[in-house]
């Protein structure tokens, strides 16, 4: 099984900035083919490559005015080997953060899930935020948290990964986000997930069911958004004009059926996102 992803973007910069993407797939992923290429009218640019502590790869550009396109395309072999968590991951990704203020969450937490422990704990967070939430596009906004989620009810995937952050973290359970590409999710775009640390690893839940845990391929690691933006820039605005993403899984038709239909994945099965 071969996972193939793509992303364009094509932006129009008002002004000199400072760019920066995170489209590439994350560091150690067992890539049989990659290429980023980013074009200034007709140029090919070179960015400044820089990896951080959970392998999320950042790709800075100072740019001037004009029009910018991105085309980063990738063909995955097998699974990311995930390191364990360190003593300080499991510190920092307890603690509240922007857009995953479990203090703020932590009344209602602990009602809710109160005596539940470990992957039991895991189930109810995941059901009471697919059950709760419903996938809205355009009815949230960027800056939300999950604050926010929990009282209106409505979000896209970033709010759903924030929730369950939110409320694990509430439960003492150390959780993080995840920006991915999803083969088979509908509508196809840049997916968020959470990560949870329980028995020794890293268990990937995905409230809004949209997606099949087996196929996704790890973009980014963070605490929450604000860690994982594809797309960040600094000094002058931006218009991005236009966004494709793409992600398929190659194979037959029953292994891809297996990693790419939401509604083949078990959601009481305990996946690792490789």
């Amino acid at each position: 099984m071969q996972r193939v992803v793509r992303a364009e973007l094509d932006l129009e910069l008002e002004g000199e900035l400072d760019l920066i993407l995170s489209v590439a797939v994350a560091a150690g992923t067992p890539v049989a083919h990659e290429r980023l290429q980013l074009f200034r009218d007709g140029e090919e640019l070179s960015p400044l490559t820089v990896t951080d502590a959970e392998g999320t790869r950042l790709h800075r550009l100072r740019a001037a005015a004009g029009p910018l396109q991105v085309r980063y395309d990738a063909r995955i072999d097998g699974p990311l080997t995930v390191a364990p968590a360190s003593p300080l991951d499991t510190a920092v990704y307890l603690r509240p953060s922007r857009y995953a203020p479990s203090d703020s969450v932590f009344a209602q937490a602990r009602r809710q899930f109160g005596g539940l422990r470990g992957t039991d704990l895991l189930a109810a967070v995941e059901s009471f935020v697919a059950e709760t939430v419903t996938y809205s596009p355009g009815l949230s906004l960027g800056t939300d948290s999950a604050v926010t989620t929990l009282a209106t009810g409505q979000g896209v995937c970033r709010d759903y990964a924030h929730l369950v952050i939110a409320l694990l973290r509430a439960m003492d359970v150390p959780a993080r986000y995840v920006a991915c590409y999803a083969p088979g999710l509908v509508p196809m775009d840049f997916h968020a997930v959470a990560e949870a640390w329980i028995d020794g690893r890293w268990l990937v839940v995905d409230a809004t069911r949209l997606s099949n845990r087996h196929g996704l391929v790890r973009i980014a690691t963070g605490r929450d958004a604000a860690d994982c933006a594809f797309l960040s820039y600094y000094g002058a605005n931006l218009a991005l004009q236009r966004l494709v993403v793409d992600a398929r899984i190659d194979g037959d038709g029953d292994v891809v059926a297996a990693a790419s239909d939401p509604l083949r994945d078990d959601r009481a099965a305990l996946v690792s996102l490789g």
